[in-house]
């Protein structure tokens, strides 16, 4: 059976969640002006669905209380550059982790927990 995993996140402000996303590398896959507005985004296999709502405190949302979406790359060294380029601020920067793979880390605008990962 073939299985794949889209997650839904809940931004305050749809346009600045998908100018942040784009900024990682997702594309916008589609858009629909709602109500409420909604936004598809795409990167490899990974699918994000945002949905604008009600602003959350971001502090509401911080590791290790909220959610971490871990999104395993080819090369998160590469990655890491094209995040540090476009101006993505970084919660950890590239590190090499006991259990031998290395990630970087990162908060969306609306305070969800990103981590990249050379997992593949």
């Amino acid at each position: 059976m073939d299985a794949a995993l889209r997650i839904e996140i809940f931004p305050a402000d749809l346009d600045r969640t998908v100018a942040f996303y784009r900024s990682l590398g997702f594309e916008l896959l589609t858009r629909d002006e709602g109500p409420p507005p909604y936004a598809y985004l795409g990167l490899g296999s990974v699918r994000i669905g945002a949905i604008e709502s009600e602003p959350v405190a971001p502090g509401a949302r911080p590791h290790p209380v909220g959610t971490e979406i871990v999104i395993e790359v080819e090369d998160v060294a590469a990655l890491r550059d094209r995040f540090v380029d476009a101006g993505v601020v970084l919660d950890t920067d590239l590190q090499r982790r006991p259990w031998g793979l290395s990630d970087v880390r990162l908060y969306d605008p609306d305070g969800h927990y990103l981590r990249f990962t050379d997992g593949l």
